[in-house]
């Protein structure tokens, strides 16, 4: 498979469309929008894809990376998708995905956790089609919605689960909580509360990884950027800033697009004047790709080509992988909004359960191998939730780390010791 196009021209959405995008029938693809369109495979199944050309007239000043355009191939010399030993990981990351999320829903309702948790649940094919294919080198940046992303990176669980409880063994020591997890060590850059605060810091880490090969002669740093988000984040100015340096500078990232379809409990539909995210893409300059997000064999062949792209250094790709998330926008959301019917269609498309079908139609996996995967995983979210719990809560004098640049004055006192351990800073009787 390669994305040679920076163009591609499915048909368009009904705008009076009141059903899901989703269905089971491929993706169409068409040279004229005013004609009907030939039907085609959908991007990343298991059979060769349309190939069309579209010839436009470049600009006189467009770059040579948005002349004719060519659509994607996919070419197979075989009928498997993957070994045995990468269906098996597959698995085993989106079962601790999923695992991890229904027993943070439990401990939320028991009382070990506070504020909003945003939730994962049904979303899992993007994040392991996506993040399982980086090295340890490259980086990931999330949204609040991310314990599933940082587990993908390889943040243990005890790590994301002590900071879910707020404790000092978390991966930000307790600081950070549901919607900022971050990790050094795995190069996970940050979950943040505010949609699409976190593509300009992808983007940078991008431009990072360029400077240090281009300028800095670092010839080994092929790093490459994953920077996610929602729907709702489409319609903000960062996203459209950070599309257009990323294609003026060909930097080596991938904006991967987590359209669950849903902004809080505004419609995507209602909310985008073009609901195809992806076309977006092309505007920029950059290859624009719709794919299936509840099937993680076919996020996984588009997400192969995006990075291989960034990594070779041919620039960056919108992705916009169509998902579905199974539980309220936050563990606060009773999710009334959502038609009930909506809602069963996409349970009926569980990503999990396709892939375990997968598995056994071709004879990579049998019942009593998914099951020890489960039960190795039930074993180590029992071992998350009792060092979380055991674990001790972060000491007073971190309230105003990372708060000042020079924390004395305020934060420290003329002895040198923490205000906030005067009894009386927390009275508010403090002298400062």
């Amino acid at each position: 498979m390669s994305f040679t196009a920076t163009k591609f021209a499915p048909s368009p959405l009904p705008l009076n469309s009141t059903t899901p995008r989703s269905n089971d029938k491929p993706l169409s693809f068409s040279f004229d929008h005013s004609k009907p369109n030939p039907s085609s495979s959908f991007l990343g199944s298991t059979r060769k894809l349309l190939r069309f050309n579209a010839l436009a007239k470049p600009h006189a000043h467009t770059r040579a990376s948005s002349s004719p355009v060519a659509a994607v191939l996919l070419e197979r010399t075989s009928n498997l998708l993957v070994t045995k030993e990468e269906g098996l990981e597959l698995y085993e990351d989106m079962i601790l995905g999923r695992f991890f999320e229904d027993k943070c829903a439990e401990m939320y309702y028991r009382g070990k956790m506070f504020g909003f948790v945003h939730l994962y649940n049904g979303q899992e094919a993007v994040s392991t089609g996506f993040i399982k294919l980086l090295k340890k080198e490259d980086s990931v940046v999330s949204t609040y919605r991310d314990h599933v992303h940082a587990l993908s990176k390889g943040v243990p669980s005890r790590e994301v689960m002590s900071e879910l409880f707020g404790k000092a063994t978390g991966c930000c020591r307790g600081q950070g909580g549901s919607m900022h997890m971050f990790s050094k060590e795995h190069n996970l850059l940050g979950g943040f509360a505010f949609i699409g605060e976190g593509i300009p810091v992808a983007t940078g880490a991008a431009f990072s990884s360029k400077y240090r090969r281009e300028v800095l002669k670092q010839a080994d740093c092929d790093h490459v950027t994953l920077a996610f988000f929602g729907d709702g984040t489409c319609n903000n100015g960062q996203f459209y800033e950070c599309l257009n340096m990323a294609a003026l500078w060909k930097l080596p990232i991938v904006f991967v697009v987590e359209n669950n379809l849903w902004a809080i409990g505004m419609s995507h539909l209602r909310a985008t004047s073009d609901p195809q995210i992806w076309k977006k893409g092309p505007a920029f300059g950059m290859p624009g790709v719709h794919v299936d997000g509840m099937d993680v064999l076919k996020v996984r062949e588009v997400a192969k080509e995006a990075v291989g792209r960034a990594r070779r250094g041919e620039g960056p790709t919108l992705v916009e992988c169509e998902t579905y998330r199974f539980r309220g926008h936050s563990l606060a959301d009773p999710d009334e909004l959502r038609d009930p019917a909506e809602k069963e269609h996409y349970a009926g498309r569980d990503p999990i359960t396709a892939l375990k079908k997968y598995l056994f139609e071709n004879n990579l996996a049998n019942e009593q191998e998914l099951k020890t995967i489960e039960k190795k995983i039930d074993e180590i979210l029992e071992d998350a939730v009792e060092f979380a719990d055991k674990s001790p809560l972060p000491p007073r004098s971190q309230l105003l780390e990372n708060v000042f640049a020079d924390p004395k004055g305020f934060g420290i006192g003329p002895d040198g010791s923490y205000r906030c351990e005067d009894p009386k800073f927390t009275q508010g009787t403090a002298h400062v």
